[in-house]
This record gives structure tokens, C-alpha cells and sequence, in this order.
């Protein structure tokens, strides 16, 4: 399986995962709360999916929650389980309409309260309301459920207490560690649930939200901790497993589970979710990482285009309802077939010339000769030629070959197997603003994208270096406008600029620090 990241409506995508083939499903699907604030990103993917949410009260949003949840019982294997975050709002809605009936009564496993300690108080209404809830069903009885040892302490007379530690990229682990109670000093006693005389977790987790400076945030309001993220897949999955995550959101399920050697699949509607989590994942990367794809609805033409031509056929032949050759070199003219066994050629080119068109019935009749002269009596295609465009030679020889020869052949351009669309155009101005005693100047750097389809938002890599590749320093700037202070010496500085195709472009500025500021190329 490869990782993936999917823009789309994730009830249409999930209908296309092939049944019990995910071990575990954690979603935080748009809190019932009829507040504009569920509208976070504001593109077009994420206002229409609100629209749809709301448009008749708790029923239809039961409803709309529901048929997404059937297909997650479908797709989870017998061992596999769901974790399904809400609040207030709903929670009683979703438990008794929807899991309850989907997944059965017997199959409910715990009802989690994530503790955030916010501080929020009681109003003359209500108590201060400082908790979530996350519903875990089971597939089956045969689940599987097997909290880390590192993560609780067992029986005994050893005590362990939870400290956090934050790594170099800034995302939280939680950990205990070994200690008498009088020796125990100022620890951070996140996840005080855990039973210490028994070594059992209990479901009441304290961690704490999201706020101030933390490392963590990226600037998503409703964004997940990592340590929440964390404790439920290292309790519910093992490395290797398949860990989806179907309203991707902030990115915090797919980045823990990439972290910790899952397989992940993620999914959204909305454009910045999906670019904004590729962000994060690029930012974490090192040798051992996994590779991941990103299925956005268009692809840009200068990568398919320039790509690997063996990755490309594979790609375009799938995406055609074919089935490539999967091999290198010796294919003799033909790339791939059809269902029936039709042979295709593919030319990552463009302007294809009469000669190809000319040259191809051969590698057709070589490829299967019965075929072909089938293909021919009954006046069907004997092959396809994919390409991005083709010379008007190549088309008149097409012509040319079904009225004197009878012999049919089919020009397929890219963009009618995948729509393709070019990437934004971006500028870099950089104006210095001030410098100290010490050298340090403070430059700032103004963005400015171009696209048909609109900007959705900038990303800056202040330290960028080729061979690590892009690390966002900061993942989201709607204005394309930064300030950043820079000793003598050299610096390559790199933006880059995010459509509402989800399609993107990078800028490298490369700056010389010294009596003066200067752009060097």
C-alpha cells in the first residue's frame, strides 16, 4: 500500500477502499455546533461540505454522518476498531443513531474523555465545559487493543510518572519514567487516568490543548495535540498498520502515524488541509520515511510532463482503465492494455508526428496478432496512442489508416484521462528594514502568486537546502509577507505559493549578508 493523501469527498473515496482493509479509523468530523467557526479554511472544498452539513438541523447532520460511517465499518478489518471524536453537541446523537446500530451494542468499547484543562469557566447556564469525547467501537471481539508498556506503568512498587519531551521538529511524546515520590520534582502529570497500583489506563486522558507558543501549532484553531494522537494509535494499531484518518483537518492523525511507522491514508475536501498536512509531513521526513502520493483534482502538466517516463506510463495507463506493462525498456511500441488486451503506447511528449502513428500498427500486430486482426474485422481500435497533444500530421495518418487500410486507431490526449492545469507563477520582492550594532538584518520578504484558480496561501523555508528539499518554518501565511532577521553570511531562502487546485510553485532566493543585503542568483 502507498500512503496517500486525497483531496476529496471523502464518502465518494471511501466507497472505493476495498472492503477490511483498515486496522484502525480515527475521525474528528466537524463538531455540531452551528457556529461559522467550522468553516476554518475557507476554500471552496471546505465551504461547500459546511453548506451541505448544515442544510436541516441534527437529523440531516446524523444522517450525513452516518452513510460516512457505514463505509468505515466496511473497510475495517475484523480486528481493527473506530475512533470517533465529538462534544457536547452531538455526542449522544452519534453514539445511540450511529455506532450503536452500525457497529452493535456489544462492539462499544470505551467512552474516552479527553481533558483538555482550558480555561474556561462556568457561566450562571452551564459548568465550565473542558472535554471531548472519543467513542471506541470494535470491529469485532477479536479487536485489537494493546497499550504500549512504555505507556503505563506496571504493578508494583515502582512508581512512574508522565513527563512530556518535545523533539527537534517540536511534536510531543509522552513518556514516564522511574522515580520515588520524594524524588519527583515539578513533573508535568499529563495522564494522571493511569491506575499507578495497577497498571491499568484508565479512559479520563489529561492533555493539555494546543495553546500560546506551543511548537506544535500551525495555526489550525481546531488542531489535535500530538500526544492525543500518539496514545490512541500506538494502542490500537502495530507499525505497519493501515491508520486512516477521513476529515485530515490539521494533519496531526497522518503526521503521528507517519511518525510512528503506519501505513496512512488521509483524506479532505479542503485544498489547505491536504497541502497544509503534506507540509507537515515534508517537515518531518528523514531516510527511514515512507514515501507518500498526493491525488489532488488536477495534476500539473510541468510534472507529468518531465517526470520518470516509466512512472509516468504506469500512471496514465491506470488512470486510463488499463493495466501497464510494469517493466523496463524491450517493450517493442506497446506500454500497456486495455481490459480485453488492446495494447497502448504512450508518448510523454508533445506534438506526436505521422511517424509514430505510422510505425504503431506493426508493434499492435507483434503485440497479438489475433487480436489485432479481430480487433480489425470487427471495426474496433487495434490500439491506443497516449500523448499530451499530437501534430496535425499524426491526425491525418489516423485518417488516413481507417479509410484506405480499415485500420482504427485511437489518439487519447492526457487531459481527457486526468485534468491537468499549470502551476502558479510566484515573485519574490525582499525590502531590508533595519539592521543592529551587530550586523543582523532584519529583511522583509513580500510574496506574490498568480494563478487562474486563485491563491490559497504561502509557505516560508528559511533555511531551505536542496538536498533536505522544502521544511516549511512557517507552514501557513495567507499574505505572502514575512519579516525575518538574517546574520553576514550567505542564506537561501525559499516560498512557496499554494493554489486552489492545490497545485504549487517554489522560489529560491539566495541572499549575500554582508555590508550590504544582496540577491545573488
Amino acid at each position: 500500500m502507498i500512503n496517500k493523501l486525497i483531496l476529496g469527498d471523502n464518502l465518494e473515496v471511501l466507497k472505493k477502499i476495498e472492503r477490511e482493509t483498515v486496522d484502525l479509523i480515527y475521525l474528528d468530523p466537524p463538531f455540531f455546533s452551528n457556529r461559522n467557526y467550522e468553516v476554518i479554511w475557507g476554500d471552496e472544498g471546505e465551504v461547500r461540505s459546511f453548506q451541505d452539513r448544515w442544510a436541516g438541523g441534527i437529523d440531516h447532520y446524523i444522517a450525513w454522518l452516518r452513510e460516512r460511517v457505514e463505509q468505515m465499518h466496511r473497510i475495517l478489518k475484523p480486528t481493527g476498531s473506530i475512533f470517533l471524536h465529538c462534544d457536547w453537541h452531538a455526542d449522544a446523537y452519534i453514539r445511540v443513531e450511529i455506532l450503536d446500530k452500525i457497529f452493535g451494542k456489544n462492539n462499544f468499547r470505551n467512552e474516552i474523555v479527553w481533558s483538555y484543562k482550558t480555561t474556561l469557566k462556568a457561566s450562571s447556564h452551564h459548568l465550565g465545559r473542558d472535554h471531548d469525547t472519543i467513542f471506541v467501537y470494535a470491529k469485532s471481539k477479536d479487536f485489537l487493543i494493546h497499550p504500549d508498556q512504555n505507556d503505563y506503568p506496571p504493578s508494583g512498587n515502582t512508581l512512574k510518572r508522565w513527563g512530556k519531551y518535545a523533539d527537534a521538529d517540536g511534536f510531543v511524546s509522552n513518556k514516564y519514567f522511574a522515580g520515588s515520590a520524594s524524588t519527583i520534582i515539578n513533573t508535568d502529570d499529563e495522564l494522571k487516568g493511569f491506575n499507578i497500583n495497577h497498571g491499568v489506563p484508565r479512559d479520563v486522558w489529561e492533555i493539555t490543548h494546543l495553546t500560546g507558543n506551543n511548537p506544535e501549532k500551525i495555526g489550525y484553531p481546531t488542531q489535535k495535540p500530538f500526544a492525543l494522537l500518539e496514545r490512541i494509535i500506538k494502542m490500537a494499531s502495530n507499525e505497519g498498520d493501515v491508520v486512516l484518518d477521513p476529515f485530515v483537518g490539521g494533519g496531526t492523525t497522518i503526521a503521528v502515524a507517519d511518525k510512528l511507522g503506519r501505513k496512512w491514508t488521509g483524506i479532505d475536501q479542503s485544498v489547505q488541509a491536504i497541502k497544509v498536512t503534506e507540509l507537515r509531513l515534508d517537515r518531518q521526513r528523514d531516510l527511514f520515511s515512507a514515501p507518500f502520493i498526493v491525488q489532488l483534482h488536477k495534476y500539473d502538466y510541468d510534472t507529468l510532463r518531465y517526470q520518470n517516463a516509466f512512472e509516468f506510463e504506469s500512471f496514465i495507463i491506470t488512470h486510463f482503465g488499463g493495466i501497464p506493462q510494469n517493466k523496463k525498456g524491450g517493450d517493442k511500441g506497446v506500454d500497456g492494455k486495455t481490459a480485453d488486451g488492446t495494447p497502448i503506447q504512450v508518448k510523454r511528449s508533445d506534438g506526436i508526428v505521422r511517424d509514430v502513428v505510422d510505425k504503431f500498427p506493426t508493434a499492435a500486430k507483434r503485440y497479438d496478432s489475433a487480436l489485432f486482426d479481430k480487433n480489425i474485422a470487427t471495426g474496433k481500435p487495434v490500439g491506443y496512442i497516449i500523448a499530451f497533444s499530437f501534430s496535425k500530421g499524426a491526425v491525418e495518418e489516423v485518417a488516413r489508416l481507417k479509410l484506405k487500410e480499415n485500420i482504427i486507431i485511437k489518439l487519447v490526449t492526457v487531459e481527457e484521462i486526468v485534468p491537468v492545469s499549470k502551476k502558479p507563477d510566484i515573485t519574490v520582492e525582499i525590502n531590508e528594514q533595519s539592521r543592529d550594532s551587530k550586523g543582523v538584518r532584519e529583511i522583509e520578504f513580500v510574496a506574490a502568486g498568480q494563478s487562474e484558480a486563485g491563491i490559497e496561501f504561502y509557505s516560508w523555508d528559511f533555511e531551505y537546502s536542496a538536498d533536505k528539499g522544502f521544511r516549511a518554518s512557517v507552514i501557513i501565511d495567507r499574505e505572502g509577507r514575512q519579516r525575518h532577521k538574517l546574520k553576514a553570511g550567505v542564506h537561501h531562502i525559499a516560498v512557496k505559493v499554494v493554489d486552489n487546485d492545490g497545485l504549487e510553485n517554489i522560489e529560491v532566493i539566495r541572499l549575500k549578508v554582508n555590508g550590504t543585503v544582496e540577491r545573488t542568483e
